[in-house]
């Protein structure tokens, strides 16, 4: 992309930005300014207390984004073996699968276990089918009383499947905003509820939120806000050099769920009307023994980001005992978060010198601030990158039809 190209693109960003900025100030972009919501804490904060303090494990039935950000959370809380911190260990149930569910309930069957329901519309077939499954369950074995104590909804006001589904049990439902899809509200009671339950400090999730979308709305440099710059990148490399996918890169156990949540917010909210830029994930270092191959000396169609971390120094050091091996003298005395900085700084390094477009996102760490943040970042690049495209970031109709088909295939039994 030339220097041109960019310049025109920058204007073109300029005014996608300032809509945003507009729409920011009248209350009608709320997946991005529940980040400044303060007036749901205590909701959240007494619905988590409660799961924490009745269950060893909670098991959260949910799909796509009302399932990915919570799960990108979690993993700030869990040690290497899955634990948190505190409160229940989760158990997400976010892929349908008849094996999967059973294992669930087999393996936590003298568990003090609850089960959270999340469902935006309230009918979502892929959780109101397990979940009738595990009402079963229960009341089989606890019998029917004990539904209103071990489950807990979350799903839109208003008549509908999930809402009848507990009253008819007896189980108490918190509202979903009805103006927030799935893939944007981790920032809701959606994504910060069992963050809130396992000991995360929800209320610096949404303060990183804030602080992204302030600079956004306040930079008088447009180039000082990095949400619009990578916006205008994507899109132009994809409208000038045919570059149409674009790969996340973190080098981070605790952002691989994050990069599944990118996916689906940036390939669910572009893909629309002919249009859109195909989402990829990738794990650093792990990936750079298969994929980079191809990214490297592939066809030239990915734009890449390197989501790093300051690592250097961490972990434990390699001590190579008196092995006197040339071949591998290069690690002694370094420690295993030496060796992932320079994992890091090589693969940014050698995509550049092979002409990959490539950028760099570093985080001093991962915590709540710096995810709130990176959740903001990537949702404010994707409703500008939305506009640059001319489509709308928030509805799904592709995913619509096929759920109508689904559902009128088990209809008649087929």
């Amino acid at each position: 992309m030339s220097a041109t190209e960019y310049d025109a693109l920058l204007r073109e960003t300029q005014a996608a930005l300032a809509a945003v900025r507009r729409e920011v100030a009248a209350g009608t972009l709320p997946a991005l300014t529940i980040a400044l919501a303060s007036d749901d804490w205590s909701s959240i904060d007494r619905a988590a207390a409660d799961l924490a303090r009745r269950f060893d494990h909670l098991v959260v039935l949910a799909t796509g984004g009302s399932s990915l950000g919570a799960r990108s959370l979690a993993t700030l809380a869990a040690n290497p073996l899955g634990q948190p911190r505190s409160g229940p260990r989760l158990h997400f149930i976010d892929n349908l699968d008849p094996d999967t569910v059973g294992g669930v309930l087999t393996a936590l069957d003298q568990a003090r276990v609850g089960f959270l329901l999340i469902s935006k519309s309230g009918g979502t077939m892929e959780v109101l089918a397990p979940a009738l499954v595990c009402l079963d369950w229960v009341a089989a074995k606890h019998g029917k009383a004990a539904l209103a104590d071990r489950f807990l909804a979350i799903t839109e006001p208003g008549d509908n499947p999930l809402r009848r589904i507990a009253a008819r049990s007896g189980f108490t439902v918190l509202d979903h905003d009805p103006r927030i899809g799935g893939r944007f509200s981790v920032l809701s009671i959606v994504g910060l509820l069992t963050s809130a339950a396992i000991g995360l400090n929800a209320r610096a999730v949404r303060a990183g939120a804030a602080a992204v979308l302030d600079q956004a709305c306040q930079a008088s440099d447009i180039e000082t806000v990095a949400p619009a710059v990578g916006a205008a990148i994507a899109v132009g490399l994809a409208r000038h050099r045919g570059i149409l996918t674009d790969v996340l890169m973190p080098y981070s156990n605790k952002l691989i769920p994050f990069a599944s949540w990118y996916c689906q917010l940036w390939a669910e909210s572009l893909g629309k009307q002919g249009r859109g830029l195909t989402p990829v994930r990738a794990f650093g270092p792990l990936d750079q023994h298969s994929q980079l191959q191809l990214y490297l000396d592939g066809p030239s169609d990915k734009f890449f980001t390197l989501l790093v971390r300051d690592v250097d120094g961490r972990g434990a050091r390699v001590a190579l005992d008196g092995l006197d091996d040339p071949r591998i003298a290069y690690l002694g005395g370094r420690t295993l978060g030496d060796v992932v900085a320079a994992a890091q700084r090589s693969t940014a390094e050698t995509l550049a010198a092979s002409g990959r477009p490539t950028r760099v996102i570093a985080l001093s760490d991962v915590d709540e601030l710096t995810m709130g943040a990176i959740f903001m970042h990537f949702m404010l690049e994707t409703v500008i990158a939305a506009k640059l495209l001319g489509v709308d970031p928030f509805d799904q109709p592709a995913v619509e039809d096929g759920k109508t088909r689904a559902r009128a295939y088990l209809s008649k039994g087929g």
